[in-house]
């Protein structure tokens, strides 16, 4: 089966930007209807995030969530296998003065989930070296595939989800930019409840502690996908000022308020289908 999806998305590397923008668009608009857990799950997301937003508004922005999402998974096509040239053409790049700029200092980059975030990386890949985490899919050979694919451009040090944060700290240390997600529920284990869009919400205070464990400054990084067939841009914004404290619920509460305002710049680009509230506190239903 792996063999057949790589097969196909070779394939789709060599179609135009807008081409592949029009065939995510009918491939979400598909899909939205196909799997009906994750439509339950960004239905539910949205209401408990935006409960002030009319039903319909919200449905619309459920469908146009589903429709992002496969836009930015088949631009993964050109991103694993175009040239270098059409990569770093297709991806604009903002904000690289302020990593640089740290003279290989320890550098946490907060990278949100949105619908960009593998643009992003494959784009800073490019011109500097980067380490962070990834999650390994059950079939090795799609596995492998995406680990030759994200870092074909640069250095990029994988460390599997499996070893954890703390196989990331010794790069960090040595000065390799961390691409760091933190911004999903890992399980009740190691988090804090912490409000997002005013729901109580089971985060990893990974941020906080890694920065206070190694003296990382912390640089949001967030990547916008721009119009169908216009690619994308990446921008890092400066080191944040007094992070971390000794509060990590305070330094938790900031990072999500943070990405609350990203959100609501690109409310479709967020991962919706993702389960963010799984993790309840002692005795409260579940959502989902």
């Amino acid at each position: 089966m792996s063999r057949v999806f790589i097969g196909l998305m070779w394939l789709v590397q060599f179609l135009p930007l807008r081409l592949i923008a029009a065939a995510g668009n009918v491939l979400g608009s598909l899909l939205f209807w196909l799997i009906p857990e994750r439509r339950r799950v960004t239905r539910k997301n949205l209401e408990l995030c935006f409960p002030q937003m009319a039903p319909p508004a919200r449905e619309q922005l459920a469908r146009a969530h589903f429709r992002s999402f496969c836009r930015s998974f088949l631009d993964r096509a050109v991103l694993w296998w175009g040239s270098r040239e059409r990569v770093m053409g297709m991806i604009r790049l903002e904000g690289l003065e302020h990593l640089r700029a740290l003279n290989g200092a320890p550098v946490l980059l907060l990278v949100p989930h949105f619908a960009g975030l593998d643009a992003g990386l494959s784009r800073l890949v490019c011109e500097h070296r980067v380490a962070g985490i990834y999650a390994n899919p059950k079939e090795a050979r799609l596995g492998e595939w995406l680990r030759r694919g994200r870092g074909r451009f640069g250095e990029l040090q994988q460390i599997s989800r499996q070893q954890g944060v703390r196989a990331g700290l010794p790069w960090i240390r040595a000065g390799w930019p961390f691409y760091y997600l933190p911004d999903q529920d890992y399980g009740p284990r190691g988090s804090l409840f912490v409000p997002f869009f005013g729901v109580i919400a089971a985060t990893t205070p990974g941020l906080s502690r890694i920065a206070r464990l190694t003296g990382a400054k912390v640089l949001p990084c967030v990547t916008r996908m721009l119009a169908e067939g216009e690619g994308y841009v990446v921008t890092i914004e400066p080191p944040w000022d007094n992070f971390p404290t000794s509060d990590a619920a305070a330094d938790t509460l900031r990072m999500n308020q943070y990405i609350e305002r990203r959100v609501l710049e690109m409310p479709e680009q967020y991962l919706w289908m993702h389960k963010r509230f799984k993790t309840r506190p002692e005795g409260e239903a579940r959502f989902y």
